[in-house]
């Protein structure tokens, strides 16, 4: 057995692009089915990896190699995503529907990525349909690699905490409401690692501490378009990480997680050896939504209090929060693009890109869209199609402005590209013209969050930017009435995803493409298609391009 493994692994490294010399290669083997699932304790059809709700961890460091070979079981096609993974080079392999085929029913795909030089939390979910309403969805882990010293002491153990809300109508129902017009309503609970404390003494504990020892949390939402506030009763957190970014070092009481956000925590067992509630609130919701779960102590004597710790109120408490995140400076970690700059606040903008979320009928159905234009699923890949050279037969580039009309007539159903120069330094401002909050993610970059403010966007608003130690991140929420902006070198050659992790909202037309190619054709920017990639659409049976040679 173990010759067979290394042929296999000699193997893996032969036909992958992405291996390098003392890389090490991690495998994982997901069988992914149907089963039930009951958050809230009402059964409905989810989606289960290896048969577990949520998925399993991928454990890996930086610069790992990861092999993940999904076998679809389901009856419908199937993609993951590796939300906040930069796979830098590699948009073939990003698990969405512009840059990827799906996985069919009944046959597998190994998607081959790198981790490249990030570190911190992340997760994974399905992106087709409406399945990650679901579940399929996990926590991505990357540590630090042994020779760059982490900014704090190693915890205890470490756990990862999926956070998120969950309609009991199940996924297929909740598809059936989007086809026909309408949103999703409102959720009908929130979960915590898919489970639901009910505080009456019997409940198995979700992690378990040992007295005097700090643990490190790993926090992620999954959920459809819930924020939430997360809190341990009568402990503090102190948030460490943030999206691949260390971050200073502040106490607090309670933090609230966006969704498609992920932040790590570092929690100190420093109370009475007993039981304790983790508190999960929903945020700027009419009806406030609470889930719990028991932290106990090893040995530990007594039932949690009944009193939960209280949730704060308003979203301008939020946005002060925000305002308190600040990139760690002093911390010896992977840095984002520009690799190893601190300078971003001195770098030229090339170009500004307004993008403005409206809500509009089409046609008597409700369509989210942006800068007048609501998108649509391709069903040839963008990247494919531009890869063969066949672009104009799937969709036109630059077909939505790069500031929003003044008053949307009319709004245009198709998919949106936008051609970016390569390396070009792009302002882009999300503005939300709406009531509900938003929430954004960029696929194959971090980017330095630099400001979010109440009212209209101007350039005049560039005084109040944090130029010196913005965080960097891959998602930003931009509340009511609001603008965020954020900074982003397009050094990472591919098709990148921008979408609203608000997944009626996704799913019924706010995202888009950012295309940008390396004029070079190089492997030093980007990688070849490789050979086992899935092809479907206009490209279907037609001879391959030649690939980069050098």
């Amino acid at each position: 057995m173990g010759w067979l493994m290394l042929i296999y692994m000699l193997c893996l490294w032969a036909a992958s692009p992405l291996v390098e010399a003392g890389d090490p290669i991690i495998t994982f083997v997901w069988k992914v089915t149907y089963g039930d699932v009951a958050p809230l304790g009402v059964p409905v059809k989810g989606i289960l990896i290896n048969g577990e709700f949520p998925g399993p961890n991928i454990n890996s460091t930086t610069n790992n190699n990861v092999e993940v070979n999904v076998f679809n079981n389901l009856e419908e096609p199937l993609l993951f995503t590796w939300h906040g993974i930069q796979n830098r080079k590699n948009s073939w392999q990003d698990g969405v529907l512009g840059t990827m085929c799906p996985i069919l029913p009944g046959t597998n795909f190994t998607y081959h990525f790198q981790v490249k030089d990030q570190i911190g939390s992340y997760m994974y979910y399905p992106v087709t349909d409406m399945h990650r309403a679901a579940g399929g969805f996990g926590g991505l882990r990357i540590h630090s690699r042994p020779l760059i010293p982490v900014p704090y002491d190693p915890p205890a153990d470490e756990f990862t905490v999926m956070v998120g809300d969950w309609f009991n109508k199940g996924y297929t129902s909740l598809k059936k409401i989007l086809d026909s017009g309408r949103n999703l309503g409102r959720a009908d609970g929130l979960h915590i690692n898919g489970k639901n404390a009910k505080g009456d003494g019997k409940d198995e504990p979700l992690f378990t501490m040992e007295a005097g020892k700090t643990y490190r949390y790993r926090f992620c939402n999954p959920g459809l378009k819930t924020a939430v506030n997360v809190r341990f009763q009568d402990h503090t957190m102190k948030l460490v990480e943030m999206e691949g970014s260390h971050t200073v070092q502040n106490i607090y009481e309670s933090l609230d997680l966006h969704v498609g956000m992920c932040f790590t925590v570092l929690v100190t067992a420093d109370k009475e050896p007993r039981d304790y509630f983790l508190v999960a609130s929903s945020r700027f919701t009419k009806r406030d939504l609470t889930a719990t779960g028991i932290v106990r102590y090893l040995n530990g004597k007594g039932a949690p209090k009944p009193d939960l710790p209280k949730p704060p109120v308003g979203w301008a408490w939020s946005l002060n929060q925000f305002r308190t995140l600040r990139w760690n400076l002093t911390a010896s970690a992977a840095r984002p693009n520009p690799q190893g700059s601190y300078k971003y606040g001195g770098i030229n903008i090339t170009r500004t890109i307004r993008l403005a979320n409206t809500a509009e009928k089409v046609d008597g159905k409700l369509r989210y869209a942006i800068n007048g234009v609501s998108f649509v699923e391709p069903t040839t890949p963008f990247k494919l199609a531009e890869y063969y050279g066949v672009a104009d037969k799937v969709f036109k580039y630059n077909n939505i402005p790069d500031e929003p009309p003044a008053q949307v007539t009319k709004v245009a159903l198709e998919p949106i590209v936008v051609n970016i120069t390569y390396k070009d330094f792009i302002e882009v401002i999300f503005e939300n013209h709406e009531t509900a909050i938003q929430s954004w993610n960029v696929d194959g970059y971090a980017f330095f969050a630099v400001a979010i403010e109440t009212g209209t966007w101007s350039p005049e608003k560039r005084m109040n930017y944090n130029l010196l130690d913005a965080m960097s991140r891959h998602t930003i929420q931009v509340f009511p009435k609001s603008w965020a902006a954020v900074f982003i070198t397009f050094d990472n050659a591919g098709m990148w995803n921008i979408r609203s992790e608000v997944w009626d909202r996704h799913y019924l037309g706010q995202q888009l493409y950012f295309s940008s190619l390396s004029p070079n054709r190089s492997l030093r920017d980007e990688y070849n298609m490789r050979d086992d990639t899935l092809v479907c659409g206009v490209v279907q049976g037609m001879p391959k391009p030649p690939p980069f040679s050098s």
